[in-house]
C-alpha cells in the first residue's frame, strides 16, 4: 500500500489580486497589497480614492471567496483598509492626500516633513513649513521625484 500524499496547492498572488482588481472594476476602490503567506493565508488591502467603508471590505471577501474552492484548496482570507500609518505605495494615494503633511524620506535618508501641495507623472510638490529660526516669511516649495523617493507617510495629527 502507498502512502496517501497530500499536497497543498499554493494560491496564487495574481490570482487573488485578478479577482479583486474585477469586483472593484468601476468603483474608486483599488488594490493597494495582495499578501499570500504558507498555508494559503490570504490579505487583501484595499485603499479607495474617497473612503472605505467595512461594507466594501465585506463584499470583496465574499466575492473573492465564491470564486475559490475550499475542496481544491484550503485558506484563510482577510481584507481590510489601507492604514494611514503604512507608507504611500501608487501615485494614485499621493493624488488622495493632496492638502495633507506627509513625511518623505529620500533615497539619500534626507527626511522632508511638508504639505503635499501637487503631484504631477514624475513629481511630488511640497509645502516645507516656514523656518522662524532664519527668519523665513514664505514656504519653501521642493518637487521632489519619484524616483529619489524612499517612503512616505502621512503625518498623523492628533489635536
Amino acid at each position: 500500500m502507498s502512502p496517501l500524499l497530500l499536497v497543498k496547492i499554493m494560491i496564487k498572488k495574481s490570482y487573488i489580486k485578478e479577482l479583486a482588481d474585477r469586483h472593484l472594476q468601476g468603483t474608486d476602490k483599488f488594490v493597494a497589497e495582495v499578501v499570500v503567506k504558507s498555508g494559503n493565508v490570504i490579505t487583501i488591502v484595499i485603499d479607495s480614492d474617497t473612503a472605505v467603508l467595512i461594507d466594501d471590505c465585506i463584499n470583496l471577501s465574499k466575492a473573492v471567496e465564491s470564486s475559490l474552492d475550499r475542496d481544491v484548496e484550503d485558506f484563510e482570507l482577510r481584507v481590510t483598509s489601507y492604514g494611514a500609518d503604512k507608507p504611500l505605495i501608487s501615485k494614485r494615494q499621493y493624488v488622495k492626500n493632496i492638502g495633507r503633511d506627509l513625511q518623505v524620506v529620500t533615497n539619500e535618508n534626507l527626511k522632508l516633513i511638508g504639505k503635499l501641495i501637487n503631484v504631477d507623472k514624475e513629481n511630488i510638490t511640497l509645502e516645507l513649513p516656514i523656518n522662524k529660526k532664519k527668519k523665513e516669511s514664505v514656504p519653501e516649495i521642493l518637487n521632489v521625484p519619484f524616483a529619489e523617493i524612499n517612503q512616505t507617510k502621512m503625518v498623523l495629527a492628533f489635536k
